[in-house]
Protein backbone atom coordinates (compact mmCIF):
# COMPACT_ATOMS: atom_id res chain seq x y z
CA UNK A 1 0.00 0.00 0.00
CA UNK A 2 0.97 3.68 -0.57
CA UNK A 3 1.76 4.94 3.10
CA UNK A 4 2.53 8.68 2.34
CA UNK A 5 5.86 8.66 3.69
CA UNK A 6 8.60 8.75 1.05
CA UNK A 7 12.41 7.76 1.69
CA UNK A 8 14.85 6.00 -1.14
CA UNK A 9 14.50 2.85 1.00
CA UNK A 10 10.88 3.49 1.05
CA UNK A 11 10.90 3.72 -2.56
CA UNK A 12 13.37 0.58 -3.32
CA UNK A 13 10.94 -1.40 -1.42
CA UNK A 14 7.96 -0.07 -3.23
CA UNK A 15 9.85 -0.77 -6.85
CA UNK A 16 10.21 -4.73 -5.28
CA UNK A 17 13.09 -6.89 -6.31
CA UNK A 18 14.15 -6.69 -2.60
CA UNK A 19 16.08 -10.23 -1.68
CA UNK A 20 13.86 -11.93 0.69
CA UNK A 21 16.32 -12.07 3.80
CA UNK A 22 16.37 -8.08 3.45
CA UNK A 23 12.60 -7.90 3.51
CA UNK A 24 12.31 -10.19 6.62
CA UNK A 25 15.18 -8.10 7.77
CA UNK A 26 13.03 -5.25 7.66
CA UNK A 27 9.85 -7.21 8.71
CA UNK A 28 11.35 -7.74 11.84
CA UNK A 29 12.28 -3.63 12.63
CA UNK A 30 15.91 -4.16 11.99
CA UNK A 31 16.58 -2.20 9.23
CA UNK A 32 15.35 1.61 9.66
CA UNK A 33 16.09 3.67 12.55
CA UNK A 34 13.53 6.03 12.71
CA UNK A 35 10.13 5.56 13.68
CA UNK A 36 8.30 7.20 10.47
CA UNK A 37 10.34 4.58 8.56
CA UNK A 38 10.23 1.72 10.80
CA UNK A 39 6.50 1.72 10.41
CA UNK A 40 5.69 2.17 6.84
CA UNK A 41 8.13 -0.77 6.48
CA UNK A 42 6.06 -2.89 8.10
CA UNK A 43 2.55 -1.70 7.00
CA UNK A 44 4.27 -2.13 3.52
CA UNK A 45 5.70 -5.82 4.11
CA UNK A 46 2.58 -6.92 6.26
CA UNK A 47 0.93 -7.22 2.04
CA UNK A 48 3.85 -9.13 1.32
CA UNK A 49 3.56 -12.22 -1.10
CA UNK A 50 5.84 -14.20 0.73
CA UNK A 51 3.85 -15.72 3.72
CA UNK A 52 6.85 -15.74 6.27
CA UNK A 53 7.43 -11.90 5.40
CA UNK A 54 4.21 -11.19 5.59
CA UNK A 55 3.39 -13.00 9.29
CA UNK A 56 6.86 -11.52 10.74
CA UNK A 57 5.65 -8.04 9.74
CA UNK A 58 2.36 -8.62 11.43
CA UNK A 59 4.00 -9.90 14.79
CA UNK A 60 6.32 -7.10 14.81
CA UNK A 61 3.71 -4.57 14.54
CA UNK A 62 1.91 -6.89 16.99
CA UNK A 63 4.44 -6.50 19.54
CA UNK A 64 4.75 -2.82 19.37
CA UNK A 65 2.72 -1.00 22.73
CA UNK A 66 -0.10 0.05 22.14
CA UNK A 67 -0.30 3.22 23.70
CA UNK A 68 3.26 4.43 22.05
CA UNK A 69 1.88 3.31 18.93
CA UNK A 70 -1.25 5.59 19.70
CA UNK A 71 1.27 8.52 20.86
CA UNK A 72 3.23 8.04 17.64
CA UNK A 73 0.25 8.03 15.11
CA UNK A 74 -1.09 11.53 17.00
CA UNK A 75 2.15 13.13 15.84
CA UNK A 76 1.29 15.90 13.42
CA UNK A 77 3.87 14.56 10.53
CA UNK A 78 2.14 10.74 10.31
CA UNK A 79 0.45 10.16 7.25
CA UNK A 80 -3.31 10.33 6.70
CA UNK A 81 -2.73 6.81 4.96
CA UNK A 82 -0.89 4.97 8.11
CA UNK A 83 -3.36 6.68 10.30
CA UNK A 84 -6.24 4.98 8.89
CA UNK A 85 -4.33 1.90 8.76
CA UNK A 86 -4.13 1.46 11.80
CA UNK A 87 -7.39 3.27 12.99
CA UNK A 88 -9.42 -0.05 10.81
CA UNK A 89 -7.49 -2.42 13.03
CA UNK A 90 -9.14 -0.19 16.20
CA UNK A 91 -5.68 1.91 17.01
CA UNK A 92 -6.90 5.92 17.50
CA UNK A 93 -4.48 8.50 18.08
CA UNK A 94 -3.38 9.66 21.61
CA UNK A 95 -2.04 13.02 22.59
CA UNK A 96 -2.29 12.85 26.37
CA UNK A 97 0.65 9.95 25.98
CA UNK A 98 4.44 11.39 26.47
CA UNK A 99 6.83 9.75 23.60
CA UNK A 100 9.94 10.45 22.61
CA UNK A 101 9.15 11.18 18.74
CA UNK A 102 13.30 10.38 17.83
CA UNK A 103 12.81 6.89 19.77
CA UNK A 104 12.40 3.71 17.30
CA UNK A 105 9.11 2.26 17.58
CA UNK A 106 10.60 -1.50 17.65
CA UNK A 107 13.76 -1.86 19.75
CA UNK A 108 15.50 -4.82 18.52
CA UNK A 109 18.59 -3.78 19.90
CA UNK A 110 20.28 -4.02 16.76
CA UNK A 111 20.91 -0.40 16.59
CA UNK A 112 25.37 -1.28 17.54
CA UNK A 113 27.50 -3.73 15.82
CA UNK A 114 30.66 -4.46 18.13
CA UNK A 115 32.05 -6.26 15.05
CA UNK A 116 31.95 -2.35 13.23
CA UNK A 117 32.59 0.69 15.75
CA UNK A 118 31.76 4.01 15.04
CA UNK A 119 34.82 5.84 15.06
CA UNK A 120 36.76 5.92 11.80
CA UNK A 121 39.61 3.63 11.18
CA UNK A 122 41.83 3.04 8.30
CA UNK A 123 39.92 3.26 4.80
CA UNK A 124 41.52 -0.04 3.48
CA UNK A 125 40.37 -2.13 6.78
CA UNK A 126 37.25 -0.75 6.76
CA UNK A 127 36.39 -1.44 3.23
CA UNK A 128 37.58 -5.64 3.93
CA UNK A 129 35.41 -5.99 6.67
CA UNK A 130 32.07 -3.99 4.68
CA UNK A 131 33.28 -6.43 1.77
CA UNK A 132 33.16 -9.74 3.91
CA UNK A 133 29.56 -8.91 4.85
CA UNK A 134 26.76 -9.74 3.29
CA UNK A 135 23.84 -7.75 2.14
CA UNK A 136 21.63 -7.50 5.09
CA UNK A 137 25.15 -6.49 6.94
CA UNK A 138 26.24 -4.04 4.70
CA UNK A 139 22.47 -2.24 4.88
CA UNK A 140 22.56 -2.35 8.70
CA UNK A 141 25.88 -0.41 8.34
CA UNK A 142 24.74 2.33 5.41
CA UNK A 143 21.84 3.10 8.10
CA UNK A 144 23.74 2.84 11.40
CA UNK A 145 26.94 3.13 10.61
CA UNK A 146 30.08 5.91 10.63
CA UNK A 147 30.56 8.38 7.85
CA UNK A 148 33.49 6.43 6.65
CA UNK A 149 31.35 3.35 5.92
CA UNK A 150 28.84 5.62 4.36
CA UNK A 151 31.09 7.04 1.76
CA UNK A 152 32.00 3.28 0.90
CA UNK A 153 28.68 1.91 0.74
CA UNK A 154 27.37 4.24 -1.21
CA UNK A 155 29.16 3.18 -4.55
CA UNK A 156 27.98 -0.22 -3.27
CA UNK A 157 26.44 -2.59 -6.47
CA UNK A 158 23.44 -3.45 -4.82
CA UNK A 159 20.86 -0.52 -5.32
CA UNK A 160 19.28 -1.17 -2.03
CA UNK A 161 22.38 -0.48 0.04
CA UNK A 162 23.30 2.95 -1.85
CA UNK A 163 19.24 3.56 -1.08
CA UNK A 164 19.73 3.17 2.68
CA UNK A 165 22.76 5.31 3.04
CA UNK A 166 20.71 7.98 1.59
CA UNK A 167 18.02 7.15 4.14
CA UNK A 168 20.32 7.37 7.33
CA UNK A 169 19.40 9.38 10.12
CA UNK A 170 23.09 10.27 10.61
CA UNK A 171 23.43 12.05 6.88
CA UNK A 172 24.17 15.10 6.56
CA UNK A 173 23.96 17.60 3.64
CA UNK A 174 28.31 18.34 3.73
CA UNK A 175 28.02 14.60 2.62
CA UNK A 176 24.91 14.67 0.34
CA UNK A 177 27.04 17.28 -1.57
CA UNK A 178 30.23 15.40 -1.61
CA UNK A 179 28.30 12.23 -2.62
CA UNK A 180 27.01 14.78 -6.32
CA UNK A 181 30.73 14.97 -6.43
CA UNK A 182 31.46 11.58 -7.22
CA UNK A 183 31.78 10.26 -10.66
CA UNK A 184 31.90 6.60 -9.22
CA UNK A 185 28.32 5.91 -7.76
CA UNK A 186 25.44 4.65 -10.14
CA UNK A 187 23.26 7.17 -11.74
CA UNK A 188 20.42 6.01 -9.64
CA UNK A 189 22.34 7.48 -6.50
CA UNK A 190 22.26 11.20 -7.90
CA UNK A 191 18.83 10.44 -9.71
CA UNK A 192 17.57 10.25 -6.08
CA UNK A 193 19.63 13.09 -4.85
CA UNK A 194 18.64 15.61 -7.37
CA UNK A 195 14.60 14.62 -6.85
CA UNK A 196 14.81 15.14 -2.81
CA UNK A 197 13.72 18.48 -1.85
CA UNK A 198 15.34 19.13 0.59
CA UNK A 199 18.71 18.53 -1.02
CA UNK A 200 18.01 20.15 -4.01
CA UNK A 201 17.53 23.51 -2.46
CA UNK A 202 21.01 23.33 -1.20
CA UNK A 203 22.94 25.32 -3.88
CA UNK A 204 26.41 23.75 -3.30
CA UNK A 205 24.22 20.32 -3.85
CA UNK A 206 22.60 21.61 -7.32
CA UNK A 207 25.90 22.72 -8.44
CA UNK A 208 27.63 19.20 -8.10
CA UNK A 209 24.84 17.54 -9.41
CA UNK A 210 25.44 19.74 -12.43
CA UNK A 211 29.25 19.88 -12.90
CA UNK A 212 29.12 15.68 -12.80
CA UNK A 213 29.47 13.98 -15.81
CA UNK A 214 27.73 11.28 -14.50
CA UNK A 215 24.48 12.78 -13.86
CA UNK A 216 21.78 12.17 -16.46
CA UNK A 217 21.76 15.17 -19.14
CA UNK A 218 18.22 15.81 -18.70
CA UNK A 219 18.73 16.24 -15.00
CA UNK A 220 21.71 18.77 -15.40
CA UNK A 221 20.35 20.92 -18.19
CA UNK A 222 17.30 21.49 -15.77
CA UNK A 223 19.64 22.16 -13.04
CA UNK A 224 21.11 24.50 -15.25
CA UNK A 225 18.52 27.60 -14.50
CA UNK A 226 19.38 27.19 -10.99
CA UNK A 227 22.68 27.86 -11.45
CA UNK A 228 24.09 31.97 -11.02
CA UNK A 229 25.74 32.74 -14.48
CA UNK A 230 29.45 32.50 -13.16
CA UNK A 231 28.82 28.76 -12.75
CA UNK A 232 26.91 28.64 -15.71
CA UNK A 233 29.88 30.03 -17.58
CA UNK A 234 32.31 27.58 -16.06
CA UNK A 235 30.32 24.85 -16.79
CA UNK A 236 30.04 26.03 -20.67
CA UNK A 237 33.56 25.86 -20.53
CA UNK A 238 33.68 22.31 -19.31
CA UNK A 239 35.53 19.31 -20.92
CA UNK A 240 34.21 17.43 -18.35
CA UNK A 241 30.20 17.53 -18.78
CA UNK A 242 28.36 15.97 -21.93
CA UNK A 243 29.02 17.83 -24.75
CA UNK A 244 25.41 18.80 -24.85
CA UNK A 245 25.32 20.45 -21.68
CA UNK A 246 28.08 22.49 -21.95
CA UNK A 247 26.43 24.02 -25.65
CA UNK A 248 23.08 24.44 -23.79
CA UNK A 249 24.90 26.23 -20.60
CA UNK A 250 27.01 28.59 -23.79
CA UNK A 251 23.24 28.99 -25.46
CA UNK A 252 21.37 30.19 -21.94
CA UNK A 253 24.37 32.61 -21.38
CA UNK A 254 23.38 33.99 -24.74
CA UNK A 255 20.26 34.19 -23.88
CA UNK A 256 20.19 35.76 -20.95
CA UNK A 257 22.27 38.58 -22.29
Amino acid sequence: MDTGFRTPLLDTFKQGNVALDVRLQAARGELAPRPHEQLALLVNLVGDPDAEVAATAEATLAGIPRASLSAHLAQGDVSSEIRSFFQARGIEPDTTVRFDAGAPLVDTGATADPAAPEEEGDAGSTMQRLSAMNVAQRLSRAMKGSREERAILIRDPNKIVAAAVLSSPKLSETEVESIAKMGNVSEDVLRIIAGTRAWAKNYQVTLALAKNPKTPAAISMNLLARLVESDIRKISTDRNVPDVLRMTARKKLVMDK
